[in-house]
């Protein structure tokens, strides 16, 4: 990308991940700490795309527990009236796809969507593996909704997501979320997996050359 600044930070991510509904309000802080000196570039990450299988009695309980050690170790809340859902098909490229169609409408709303996606999922409890109800859910968010949807249905928004879960893998990114600093042509793990602010704003503000983090 010609338009890249020398200095940000490729962030991977699902919205259906649950460790990445953890490291939101971290993902916030580094945004209010740093703004425009480190700019997060959001890509996603693809956790489980185009996934056709019903979701199981044991993926229930999988996906449980790992809702559960989430919220113990972020504080991030999870309504678990989910798992009286029947048939769900845990397919999460329709949710990375309207993350995408809000990057392509406006940049800086890439992580205010996916936001949006992870409060609907996560706290009320919607189906965002329906594109009817992400184009809803853009709607709320400030989107045009029928721009949206235009967006949302291009075979070209469909390919710059599969351009994204190229990356990740490309990359080597092999969980997410995953945060990497790119300074001109270096790049360097901040994190692989949730780590709460504390530990990620310190190491950040040294590697822009700061006496210390921003409170």
């Amino acid at each position: 990308m010609t338009d890249e600044p020398e200095r940000y930070l490729m962030y991977f991510a699902d919205p259906m991940c649950s460790w990445c509904w953890g490291f939101s309000p971290a993902i916030d802080h580094i945004q209010k700490d740093f703004g425009e000196d480190l700019p997060v570039r959001l890509v996603m990450g693809g956790l489980r795309p185009g996934n056709v299988s019903t979701m199981s009695e044991d993926d229930k309980r999988q996906k449980r527990h790992h809702w559960e050690q989430v919220h113990a170790a972020s504080g991030q809340s999870f309504n678990f009236d989910f798992f009286e859902r029947e048939g769900f098909v845990d397919n999460t490229e329709p949710a990375c796809r309207a993350v995408v169609a809000a990057r392509t409408l406006d940049k800086a709303k890439a992580i205010p969507m996916m936001k949006a996606v992870q409060h609907a999922y996560y706290i009320e409890n919607r189906d965002v593996t329906d594109g009817d109800e992400l184009c809803r859910i853009a709607a709320e968010a400030g989107f045009d909704e029928d721009a949206f949807r235009k967006i949302f249905d291009d075979t070209d928004t469909m390919d710059e997501t599969r351009r994204d879960f190229w990356l990740a893998q490309n990359t080597g990114v092999s969980g997410f979320p995953t945060l990497i600093a790119v300074d001109g042509g270096q790049a360097q793990a901040v994190t692989i997996g949730f780590s709460p602010a504390e530990n990620i704003v310190p190491a950040l503000a040294q590697w822009l050359g700061r006496e210390q983090a921003a409170d």
